[in-house]
């Protein structure tokens, strides 16, 4: 097997590992807010507060995976969400629970601008799209699994045991991380000479991230940043409902048990992943045909149009299998996006793509922030779940224009220069 294709796997158990912690709070939900004695709003605020510290921290530590390289950068972040995920079983308050959560989210919030510097690195422009799709799948299936699994590791063990276990998985991923990666193909031994030329001829942009220094001004003024960051607002919009409120939300409305909720609530967590394999297949596949800009367009446009459809279903029905099959739909559309959004960071960013990346993932994870609040406040406000859906599908509408403005072939550190500008108005391929 090439080694970069190993490469992926690694990222594929890295993206499932951080779910399985991120979701884990949720399955807890009922012992934790008994223990604690926290009403809704305040569990709102405590995964808002993870969102907030995952936002935060996004644009900084994807600048370090560039700076630092992503060896050291994801070693140090999977050891750092891992300690906030043990930690967390310590809580003894509402303020000691928001503290070791929004320091979780900071932990965690390099992950993926990292993994998307590893790409840059490692794989030819055509090969990453269908990555990205098989990278974010090991999220929606370590969600999935986590669900029903978590579920009973609370039962037998307890709340406070279930995060520390966790946290030891961390850190046994993070040493043989460590040992192993290199952070370009050039450095590990154990790439052959052919497929490290592979990699160089098809790895597209500079081979270097410092050759031209990225500014912020750069990313201020590039509408490709600006175009990426909404279309991701929208898109984690629709998807954190799932690592949050669905399961409580299916326990509440339909009165299930535990096990019972987190196998209905993996469901649309598994479409997720499906949404991803096809998302990044179908970047790829476009992407050889020669249209790089259909080859992002395409299969984004197609997702949130079906995430906003699987949205409106949910307002037609008052059934546990119709609801669950319509979040199925939505979330399958929302997860579709995430391949052509992150390729089209690496287009954009090249050996800038920690930052770029990192820039659209804060904007995403705002969109996270919102989510956790806005489900239970609008419930209190209107007794009714139905605005947080139609809002909801009102977003993926108009993210679904976003995405037919968006320009691949721009480059932002070349968007300073006059040739570009003079030229920016016209499409490439």
């Amino acid at each position: 097997m090439p080694l970069r294709h190993l490469l992926v796997a690694a990222t594929f158990t890295l993206s499932m590992l951080l779910y399985v912690d991120r979701i884990a709070i949720s399955t807890a939900k009922q012992p934790l807010t008994g223990d604690l004695g926290l009403t809704d709003t305040e569990f709102g605020w405590t995964l808002s507060a993870f969102a907030l510290g995952y936002a935060l921290f996004q644009t900084p530590a994807g600048a370090l995976a560039d700076r630092f390289g992503p060896r050291r950068v994801i070693a140090g972040i999977v050891a750092a969400w891992s300690l906030f995920t043990a930690l967390t079983g310590l809580a003894w308050s509402y303020r000691s629970l928001l503290v070791f959560r929004f320091l979780f989210g900071a932990g965690e919030a390099g992950a993926y601008p990292a993994c998307a510097r590893t790409f840059y690195s490692w794989l030819p422009v055509g090969e990453r799209g269908f990555a990205q799709g098989v990278n974010f799948s090991g999220s929606r299936l370590g969600a999935a699994f986590a669900l029903p699994l978590v579920a009973a590791l609370v039962a037998a063990l307890g709340w406070r045991p279930a995060f520390m276990a966790l946290g030891a998985v961390g850190f046994v991923w993070a040493a043989a991380w460590f040992a192993w990666f290199r952070d370009t193909p050039e450095e590990h031994p154990s790439v052959s000479v052919a497929e490290r030329q592979l990699i160089a001829a098809g790895r597209g942009a500079r081979a270097s991230a410092t050759e031209v220094p990225l500014r912020a001004a750069d990313l201020a003024r590039s509408a490709n940043m600006w175009l990426a960051m909404g279309q991701y607002f929208a898109s984690n919009f629709t998807f954190f409902f799932c690592l949050t409120w669905l399961f409580p939300h299916l326990q509440q409305t339909y009165r299930l048990e535990a096990f019972q909720t987190g196998l209905l609530a993996a469901v649309p967590l598994l479409g997720g992943a499906l949404g991803n394999w096809v998302g990044g297949w179908l970047v790829d596949r476009l992407y050889r045909q020669g249209n790089r800009q259909r080859s992002r367009q395409i299969p984004a446009i197609l997702g949130f149009l079906l995430a906003c459809f699987g949205l409106l279903g949910t307002l037609a029905f008052d059934h546990v299998g119709l609801t669950v099959a319509s979040l199925t739909i939505a979330i399958f559309g929302a997860d579709m996006t995430l391949p052509p959004s992150w390729a089209f960071c690496i287009d954009i960013g090249g050996g800038h793509a920690g930052v770029v990346s990192g820039t659209m993932n804060t904007a995403g994870n705002l969109g996270s922030f919102v989510t956790s609040l806005a489900f239970p406040y609008l419930l209190v406000l209107t007794g009714s779940s139905v605005p947080f859906f139609a809002i909801g599908a009102t977003m993926n509408l108009a993210a679904a224009v976003m995405w037919t403005r968006v320009r691949p072939e721009h480059p932002i550190v070349g968007e300073r220069s006059p040739a570009h500008r003079a030229i920016a108005g016209t499409p490439g391929r």
